[in-house]
């Protein structure tokens, strides 16, 4: 579990094939900044952009780490296919505050940014999400972005899919990797756990 609460923006170094076609992954090798790895171990679970993956190969000391992301992975998530800045969170720890929502790490859907710009001294963002998503999106509710655990301001649905609008303040920019975002863009969305259960409990019978 996570809680959408970015503790480092690494880079993913290289990305090197797994296989020659498609249905094969990627290995991963990512950089982050000295001390990060401190306290990981093989095995460990990072989020990278939102994506719950595991620590396959470590050296803490040079600040790098490995991770295997397979083709159906890749067919179902944006931009952990090739280098660039990444967000990434480690997994939550049972005596750590919970300072975004409950994040599972799994993404629910890609969606397109079709809006960023600044405003005052914040920035907005609008996303557009998958259609099959919109029922899970709410005014004032969370939605994690990339890994970055955010609220809802407003929700716009159409036949192209629900538009999120989001206001992001000066700190979330500076210290996460979505001022990298320009429209066009395809980020990682996953829903409000709870959202999830609400949406199986309606429909049971008794």
């Amino acid at each position: 579990m996570f809680t959408g609460i970015i503790t480092a923006v690494g880079r993913i170094a290289e990305a090197r094939d797994l296989g020659t076609s498609g249905a094969h992954g990627k290995q991963l090798a990512l950089q982050v900044a000295p001390g990060y790895l401190a306290d990981v171990g093989l095995g460990d679970s990072i989020a990278v952009n939102g994506a719950c993956m595991t620590v396959t190969a470590l050296d803490a000391a040079a600040g790098r780490f490995c991770i295997d992301i397979s083709g159906e992975s890749l067919a179902r998530t944006a931009g952990l296919d090739r280098a660039g800045p990444v967000n990434l969170e480690k997994a939550l720890r049972a005596h750590d505050r919970l300072g975004g929502h409950l994040v599972s790490g799994h993404v629910d859907g890609v969606g397109t940014v079709t809006h960023f710009a600044p405003v005052g001294e914040s920035w907005a963002l609008r996303v557009l999400a998958p259609a099959e998503l919109g029922k899970y999106l709410a005014y004032k509710g969370s939605i994690t972005v990339n890994g970055v655990s955010l609220t809802v301001n407003r929700v716009a649905d159409s036949a192209q899919g629900c538009e999120v609008s989001i206001n992001l303040i000066p700190h979330t920019v500076q210290n996460t990797a979505l001022h990298t975002l320009a429209a066009g863009a395809r980020v990682n969305l996953e829903i409000d756990l709870i959202a999830r259960y609400v949406e199986r409990m309606l429909p049971a019978p008794g």
